[in-house]
């Protein structure tokens, strides 16, 4: 499959040709199917097909033997769209690795007989017509995606295999493997809650600890924290204590403040550094800032454009100085905005392409990739990039090109960032090679990472580092989110003779859901916790260090594809949620025309309100979170809601009113408000 470059908005699909309702943006959505969300790859070139058996089997000797990543289409009789499927399944395909797999067969060989006799079928082919509804439906089976995975898939580099290893491949959606051995499934869950998070909270690592006062354990509610602050009793020590025991404490809760609807998905949201800033990235290919100098009363400050957007708005991240906001499409080129309201200059482009050769790069480029995840670095001269061409970038504003690739990973590069706020030197990749790695760049003449973290079986979505260089978390398809020690990583040389795809399913976490009985610990795991709970299905879902400032550094939280986001103490507990959907449900009036882009969410009765909470940020100082979620009928528009601490209490006395709609120009709208709205109300764009 190639992927063609093409103005925003651009569609040569007619009405005519498109499905009842669905409209031309919907049809671009539908067959733009390459972002990471959708497994995108770069296009490979074309080669000229010749004929014979012998010339076939040469061409893919050549095509897998180099050990590089490479694709091979579809038979003829495969295609998408509303045509119906062909799929041939013969005798042939099935093994004889176990007493289940033998009785299939014989199953399948009486049913030929059966079919031969009445001269409906020969040679034991049997020829299945399903619609693209029901392919997605049987992909959610692990022997179908097995079957597809093997056929279909791409191949992955091989390394020589580990001595001391001597454990059986995963049988998953990714592969036909053999039996499973050993625990699998949630009885190879790690223990909650976990010995070595419970010894980091007790140690101080992460949030501070209650100093008993007397040999009465009891505990002590917020009253009881404030009075003892008041009387300032006990040492400056025993008081800086119990100032940050109260903030670590308060936990934002449901139900929201505000909430912002758009009229398309959001991808991504964060708060600045100081936390006077806060942008949101939405499907639209807009970036929305706000003045959040006031957590509780925010205000709209400006909003940019990605002129050349392919599917949706990656990623972004501020500059140091909150001066410059840096945003990612699906592109080699990076937009650079500044945040002035008074500066309405188009943004700067910045191509990561470009490596200081000749050869032309960036949107006229034949060979361009698409960027994931961006980060300026702590100075705010340089930006670094995860791409889909299986690299990191760092790129040099001042120069306007990048100074250095790092080809290190065998899969789209998904997550990348800085391990210590104070240096620009040592560098995380997260990729969907299900490695995790660790780059020190004043030591790389020969392009080797310093490290390597293994534990996830499969891809990782997000990686944010705790900023001190030596914790980073991670969060990945297999459900799980993961706390790593710096000192604790795997060498190069041994992750070397270790095979990542051993361990893999390669789950197809866009169409399926996850089967638990399909997990099976990571014999090489190097993680210190591991967090459950959460659902990373359909998107990126990405995770966090909760901030030192308002929770005193005490927790991780992670969105989630239930729209919830989950909070969790250092040993894996729960320490607290918020449920967005609930918050969110029905808080504005259905429009059909807005649900051609639900997914698997669409009924006839028009949709079902959905959440999938993509992303969410604690702001530094105050007790608020802030979570970007596709949230909608159907999932098909985004809202930005602000969650606060609020002591159990759902509603209150003050102004504004909590739970109020407002757009994205954070104005009050009485159209959220009404339940038939008439499509003459809904048809204004409440966009620039």
């Amino acid at each position: 499959m190639s992927y063609s470059v093409s103005p925003l908005g651009e569609n040569n699909t007619t009405s005519d040709e498109l499905p009842p309702g669905w409209s031309p943006s919907a049809e671009q959505i539908d067959d733009g199917e390459n972002d990471d969300d959708m497994n995108y790859v770069p296009a490979p070139e074309e080669a000229e097909e010749e004929e014979g058996e012998d010339d076939d089997e040469e061409d893919e000797e050549e095509e897998y033997g180099d050990g590089e990543y490479s694709f091979h289409d579809a038979p003829e009789d495969f295609s998408v769209g509303d045509i119906e499927f062909e799929i041939t399944e013969t005798d042939e395909q099935y093994g004889d690795e176990d007493e289940d797999e033998d009785d299939e067969e014989g199953d399948r060989e009486e049913d030929d007989d059966d079919d031969n006799e009445d001269g409906d079928d020969e040679g034991g082919v049997h020829p299945v017509y399903i619609t693209r509804q029901q392919l997605m439906q049987l992909l959610g089976n692990a022997r179908i995606a097995r079957l597809f995975a093997g056929d279909y898939g791409p191949r992955r580099r091989r390394f020589p295999e580990d001595e001391e290893d001597d454990t059986e491949p995963y049988p998953g959606y990714g592969r036909i493997g053999r039996k499973r051995q050993g625990v699998y499934g949630r009885a190879a869950f790690q223990k909650v809650p976990s010995d070595e998070g419970r010894e980091l909270m007790e140690a101080g690592e992460f949030g501070t600890n209650d100093r008993p006062e007397d040999t009465v354990k009891r505990k002590k509610r917020l009253a009881y924290q404030l009075m003892d602050r008041e009387l300032g009793l006990g040492s400056n020590g025993r008081q800086r204590n119990t100032d940050k025991l109260i903030s670590h404490n308060l936990i934002p809760e449901s139900t929201a403040d505000t909430i912002i609807h758009y009229n398309a998905r959001c991808y991504s949201g964060q708060f600045s550094n100081d936390g006077n800033f806060f942008f949101s990235c939405a499907q639209d290919f807009r970036v929305r800032m706000y003045d959040t100098s006031n957590p509780y009363d925010w205000k709209y400050y400006k909003t940019v454009v990605y002129p050349y957007g392919q599917w949706t708005i990656t990623d972004a991240s501020l500059s140091p100085d909150n001066r410059f906001l840096a945003y990612s499409s699906i592109r080699s080129l990076v937009c650079l905005a500044p945040t002035d309201p008074d500066n309405e200059s188009e943004p700067n482009m910045l191509d990561f392409s470009n490596t200081g050769g000749s050869i032309p790069r960036g949107i006229h480029s034949q060979s361009y990739f698409g960027i994931w995840s961006i980060r300026f670095s702590p100075d705010g001269r340089e930006i670094v990039a995860g791409a889909g061409d299986q690299s990191v970038y760092v790129y040099d504003i001042e120069r306007r090109q990048s100074i250095l690739r790092i080809p290190g990973h065998d899969d789209d590069v998904n997550a990348v960032c800085f391990g210590d706020y104070q240096s620009p030197h040592i560098l995380y990749s997260g990729s969907d090679d299900t490695t995790l790695k660790v780059w020190d760049r004043r030591s790389m003449g020969d392009g080797r990472e310093a490290g390597v973290f293994l534990g996830h079986t499969e891809g990782l979505t997000y990686v944010d580092s705790k900023g001190d260089g030596r914790y980073v978390l991670s969060n990945a398809k297999d459900q799980t989110a993961k706390l790593w020690d710096l000192r604790k990583m795997h060498s190069k040389e041994k992750a070397d003779r270790i095979d990542p795809s051993r361990y893999t399913t390669q789950f197809e976490y866009r169409q399926s859901t996850y089967d638990e009985n399909d997990y099976q610990p990571h014999p090489h795991d190097c993680s210190l916790v591991t967090f459950r709970g959460h659902k990373v299905l359909k998107t990126l879902i990405r995770c966090h260090f909760s901030p030192p400032g308002s929770t005193d550094s005490r927790y991780v939280y992670s969105g989630s594809y239930d729209g919830s986001v989950y909070i969790w103490n250092m040993d894996a507990t729960l320490a607290g949620k918020v449920d967005v959907l609930k918050a969110t449900r029905n808080s504005r009036p259905r429009d059909p025309r807005l649900l051609a882009e639900t997914y698997d969410y669409y009924d006839r009765n028009g949709g079902r309100w959905v959440a999938c909470v993509r992303d969410a940020s604690w702001h530094p100082t105050a007790p608020v979170i802030a979570a970007t979620s596709w949230n909608g009928w159907g999932a098909a528009q985004g809202t930005c809601t602000v969650h606060t601490w609020n002591d159990g209490l759902e509603d209150d006395e003050g102004e504004p009113k909590m739970s109020r709609r407002v757009n994205a120009q954070f104005q009050h709208d009485d159209r959220l408000y009404r339940n038939r709205p008439s499509f003459a109300d809904l048809s204004s764009s409440d966009e620039e």
